[in-house]
């Protein structure tokens, strides 16, 4: 007999719980039984005391359940009255003690079914204790029975008296289970400790079993996330972020997945959090009303900070003395608002939502405020010193000029460290936060030098463009932005033509300043890799990088145009461009000796030389094995692969040998490979390959491969 309706079964109950579900109900069989079973908010304690009950009590017991309600005036025996008043038994037993009388009051649904009530007491106190001693008569009366109380954290001082009564003295077949909120295990005879408003002391032949609902691990949070998603399974990382939106609480996960569109759309990488249910909100804000106005302040705090923190940074941000915060602290602990993460030492949310909730209910003109405090505490506090925070709270506290001081320093620390990416998404926020034009024309040039070592999207280029429309920077500044700029459109997104006319318009600007820089630029340009531009065009380019040549003094400039002039000769078909190889400097290595060897490999390729290939292709391959360039070695990876294939084939991947000599005549199309030879530099727009020996001044085609630039 059960007092209320069983509440159905969600899917994934038990995940997580079975081995302590299969503990706790055996212990609880042994009556007679007291379980108390804790946990945090949303840790699922309802639905592991209805499995329980469905698994330990039998079609005859009784069953009753009561749940405590937080109020500011609870009345007396509140949740007790509601389950007996809930529960329709059958005849009770004729030989009720007369003590049960005293329930008339209380309950008047049953006074038909009880003894006539006594006469009253003059004293407040005996009723009182009479009343216990009926509702522990009419508990022992009910024989085979299940008392639970849930929610205990919220007992009036009647209900927990009755309690400690029938703890003390349990009838022989009665299991009693206690459910209270608390964020770590419980201990006994501890009064008030963990939520439990009494000391747990009971006789020695009573069973007593205390359990701690932990939250679900990340691998647990992706099981019950593809149950309630009707999945056979989550990615992996989809799990982890959900584990770390929800703290693993299961009612947290069910909030959040509750409207999910499907499996289909599982956020990954950078995706944002997902929205905060409503639910979820009222929670943490109900939580919050019940903390005293400085434990609030500690709270916002928190919520503004959003790393763990240590106590010092907290009383900094909320404005607080030290006695005060540390009890301020206490109390956000008790109601499990804040939790001390056991890594730092410091405190800070139990999950992500929740910080959410408790930062959207700071008053909106207290945010730029509390920013304000935490970007001056972080860097009194904290070290090393963190930039990237710091120039987020600046940024929320209206302070742009210094958000941008700070990400450009956390650009910098990061291209110090060999982070290109970190370091180029730093530059791009602090161009985005709108620093002094001296600062931004600054700022890109240094996004423009890491950028090329990074993967970044079509945010830079735009960024870029914005400050060259400025027409703040000089000669030096803006040629090296635009030479940059297009090696980057080039070498990254494949935006050749639009590349190249970019670096054209940068050698004026660094003829001025540079000429190791214009060669460089000079030499780029001549590479004959894309469509539009004829071969005589490139080959002035090449002569007039050629002719400045000498008067490049910086060895990694003359290197780069020595490298690029190389290519530029192998993709025209010129023989020389073996000797132009043999020029190459020794101390060429790295990112750039990776991208010289990986082209001349390609047109080695293209040009019917496999030997040549596969030794261009061995040192390129060794270079990018050596070289951490984020940029370089995914790509590389792709490339020396497709080199590799190829050129494993040998002169079969040609339709003949290759010919050595200079030729004036043109080869057969052929449907699948070219029959190049090693002087074959271009097609005609009728599909014709000629040598360079013939006079031709048609466009150039884009070869099978793009070469990169250096």
């Amino acid at each position: 007999m059960n007092a209320e309706p069983s509440p159905p079964s969600a899917p994934g109950l038990l995940i997580g719980r079975s081995a302590l579900l299969d503990d706790v109900c055996s212990e609880l069989d042994r009556r007679p039984a007291v379980a108390v079973i804790t946990g945090e908010a949303g840790a699922g304690r309802s639905r592991f005391v209805h499995e329980l009950l469905r698994r330990t009590t039998s079609p005859d017991a009784v069953t009753l359940v009561a749940r405590c309600q937080e109020a500011d005036t609870p009345f007396p025996f509140a949740p007790l009255v509601e389950a007996l008043n809930r529960f329709r038994p059958g005849p009770l037993p004729a030989d009720l003690p007369p003590v049960t009388g005293a329930l008339h009051a209380l309950l008047p649904d049953l006074a038909d079914r009880l003894p006539p009530a006594p006469p009253p007491l003059e004293d407040p106190r005996a009723e009182h204790h009479r009343v216990l001693r009926a509702l522990h008569a009419y508990t022992a009366a009910l024989g085979e029975a299940v008392l639970v109380v849930e929610d205990l954290q919220w007992a009036d001082a009647s209900t927990c008296a009755f309690l400690r009564t029938v703890v003390a003295d349990p009838p022989p077949r009665l299991g009693l289970v206690l459910t209270a909120r608390s964020g770590t295990a419980p201990h006994r005879d501890a009064e008030g400790s963990d939520g439990l408003p009494f000391p747990l002391r009971t006789p020695a032949h009573v069973t007593v079993v205390e359990r701690h609902l932990a939250p679900l691990s990340a691998a647990e949070t992706g099981e019950l996330a593809a149950g309630l998603l009707g999945v056979q399974a989550v990615p992996d990382e989809f799990a982890d972020r959900l584990h770390r939106w929800t703290g693993g609480l299961p009612y947290v996960v069910e909030e959040v997945l509750r409207g999910w569109p499907g499996s289909a759309e599982f956020p990954t990488g950078a995706a944002g959090e997902p929205p905060l249910p409503a639910s979820v909100r009222r929670v943490v804000v109900e939580r919050l009303r019940d903390l005293p106005p400085a434990a609030r302040q500690v709270v916002a705090a928190a919520a503004v900070l959003g790393e763990p923190a240590p106590v010092e940074l907290l009383r900094s941000v909320a404005g607080l003395g030290e006695p005060e915060t540390r009890g301020a602290l206490a109390a956000a602990l008790r109601e499990g608002v804040l939790h001390a993460s056991p890594h730092d030492g410091g405190y800070a949310f139990p999950y992500d939502l929740a910080r959410r909730a408790a930062y959207e209910a700071v008053a909106e003109p207290e945010r730029p405020v509390l920013h304000l405090r935490a970007a001056r505490a972080l860097a009194r506090h904290t070290s090393p010193f963190p930039l990237a925070g710091t120039a987020d709270h600046y940024r929320r506290a209206g302070r742009p000029a210094q958000a941008a001081r700070c990400l450009e320093a956390a650009a910098d620390r990061a291209a110090g460290d060999g982070d290109a990416g970190m370091a180029t998404a730093h530059y791009l926020g602090a161009l985005r936060n709108g620093p002094s034009p001296v600062a931004r024309d600054r700022v890109a040039l240094k996004l423009a030098r890491v950028a090329l070592n990074a993967r970044p999207g079509p945010q830079v280029p735009a960024a870029l463009r914005q400050v060259l429309d400025q027409h703040s920077l000089g000669p030096g500044p803006s040629g090296e932005i635009r030479l940059l700029l297009g090696l980057l459109l080039r070498n990254q997104s494949g935006s050749g033509l639009e590349a190249l006319e970019e670096i054209a318009r940068a050698v004026p600007d660094l003829l001025v300043v540079s000429t190791g820089q214009a060669a460089r630029a000079l030499a780029i340009t001549a590479i004959p890799s894309l469509k539009g531009w004829p071969v005589g065009e490139h080959r002035r380019l090449l002569a007039e990088a050629e002719r400045l040549l000498p008067g490049v003094e910086e060895a990694d400039l003359r290197s780069a145009v020595l490298a690029n002039r190389a290519t530029a000769l192998a993709l025209m078909g010129d023989p020389s461009a073996w000797e132009a190889v043999a020029d190459l400097p020794g101390t060429l290595n790295g990112e750039a000796a990776a991208r010289v060897y990986a082209n001349l490999a390609g047109a080695a390729n293209s040009l019917g030389h496999p030997e040549r290939a596969r030794a261009f292709q061995a040192r390129a391959w060794q270079e990018v094995r050596t070289n951490h360039a984020p940029i370089w070695k995914p790509s590389s990876r792709r490339r020396m692969w497709s080199l590799r294939s190829r050129a494993a084939g040998g002169r079969a991947c040609w339709g003949g040998p290759s010919v050595p000599k200079r030729s004036t005549r043109t080869c057969p199309t052929s449907t699948r490979r070219p029959c190049w030879s090693a002087d074959c530099c271009a097609c005609t727009p009728r599909g014709r390959r000629m040598w360079p020996g013939v006079s031709w001044n048609g466009p150039w085609r884009r070869p099978r491969w793009t070469p990169a630039w250096c």
